[in-house]
């Protein structure tokens, strides 16, 4: 069967390639992903997969599914960009991979019992939505989902931070400064907040961080605002740390409020990320595969001070998030110009092919394998367990 999909995957190579140059040559700003989501849509339906567009009301998500019952094998696309930069951290690779890697396991499904899904997940840069998707309960019957990101380096999945994008906004009458002298404002109130905050963070362990900017503080010196907001990028180790945090900093405004008798609300103004629990039996699997790809020089699991969306997914099915080098000159950085070209290059389409076949290769390995199914499970709630 892996010899079938590998066969299969070389004559789509070509159809792969046009794929990639379509989301690069048309990129498209978070939850605007319209061409991209039809192009992707189209491109699995005449393949046989059954597509669902605007999925669970997302209007540039869908849902492709091919084949029947269990175990349910998902696969993740990604494909914002960024404007006027494109796609700096290679969605349109990304994407590639993902639909390479659903096609070629779909290519056999029907000849095994189980279901490959192919998940479109618009607005990553944005926060995603896959938070949206996990509360809908999307993923509570999924078996495993699987995702290879593009990158400069090989790695097996690792962690990655919890983040709590927090919003606090402070609203006062307004009026002329001037004639206000001896008035505190909800200007003064959200430089209290950041400056105490600041002061705050030497008592918060090593792995916390807090980025903060003051996104509206008025428009002119001589009036006082009638609001200013704050947003805080709240970053720990886990979800447990990071809300100690948002809550530490929601007790300093409600007090600040109070004593410069100004209101103040809260709010998230983008979905939380929760740390990523990596599928250790996953990474092992598909480490092999790559291996049997040509793909050996695969680095240790890589841990990221980053939110990742697919830490919340991986609160409730086995999860990895492996990172692929597709760059042949080590001076390229991520998240760069020259990354985004560099998704462009025969190598990089080589390396995303073989990928892809790596990760069909590891759904069907658990399709075949009632045993490793219970591996992988055991150990997700094993791990699950462990955390409360």
């Amino acid at each position: 069967m892996k010899k079938d999909m590998e066969s299969y995957l070389s004559s789509e190579k070509e159809n792969l390639s046009d794929l990639c140059k379509f989301l690069y040559n048309n990129p498209e700003e978070s939850y605007s992903e319209n061409e991209c989501c039809r192009y992707i849509s189209n491109f699995l339906s005449e393949r046989g997969f059954n597509v669902t567009n605007s999925f669970l009301g997302l209007s540039t998500s869908f849902c492709a599914t091919k084949g029947s019952g269990y175990p349910k094998i998902c696969y993740v696309c990604e494909y914002d960009a960024i404007k006027e930069a494109g796609h700096i951290t290679g969605h349109n690779l990304l994407s590639t991979i993902s639909v390479g890697a659903a096609i070629a396991l779909g290519h056999i499904i029907e000849k095994n019992s189980g279901t490959v899904i192919l998940l479109g997940c618009p607005g990553e840069y944005l926060g995603g939505t896959k938070s949206t998707m996990v509360h809908q309960g999307f993923f509570d019957d999924i078996d495993v989902v699987l995702e290879a990101h593009p990158d400069i380096v090989t790695c097996e999945s690792g962690t990655s931070a919890a983040i709590i994008p927090l919003q606090i906004n402070f609203s006062c009458v307004n009026g002329l400064r001037f004639l206000n002298e001896y008035t505190y404002s909800c200007l003064d109130a959200a430089l209290l907040t950041l400056n105490t905050v600041n002061v705050l963070m030497k008592g918060f362990p090593d792995d916390v961080k807090i980025d903060s900017v003051l996104s509206k503080g008025g428009t002119t010196p001589s009036l006082m605002p009638n609001e200013t907001e704050i947003k805080f990028y709240i970053r720990a180790k886990d979800m447990d740390l990071a809300m100690v945090v948002d809550q530490k900093i929601k007790e300093v405004c409600y007090y600040i409020s109070k004593l410069m008798r100004v209101q103040n609300s809260t709010s998230l103004y983008e979905p939380p990320s929760e740390e990523l629990l990596t599928n250790l039996t996953l990474n092992r699997l598909l480490s092999h595969n790559l291996k049997e790809q040509g793909i050996i020089d695969i680095k240790p699991p890589r841990n990221i001070r980053s939110g990742l969306s697919l830490g919340v997914v991986s609160q409730k099915a086995p999860c990895i998030q492996s990172y692929i080098s597709i760059i042949e000159d080590d001076s390229i950085k991520y998240g760069t110009k020259e990354f985004r070209d560099s998704t462009l290059t025969d190598h990089a389409l080589e390396v995303a092919v073989k990928t892809a076949l790596a990760l069909a290769s590891t759904g069907y390995d658990i399709i075949e394998s009632e045993e490793l199914l219970g591996e992988i499970k055991g150990e997700f709630y094993s791990f699950k367990k462990d955390l409360k």
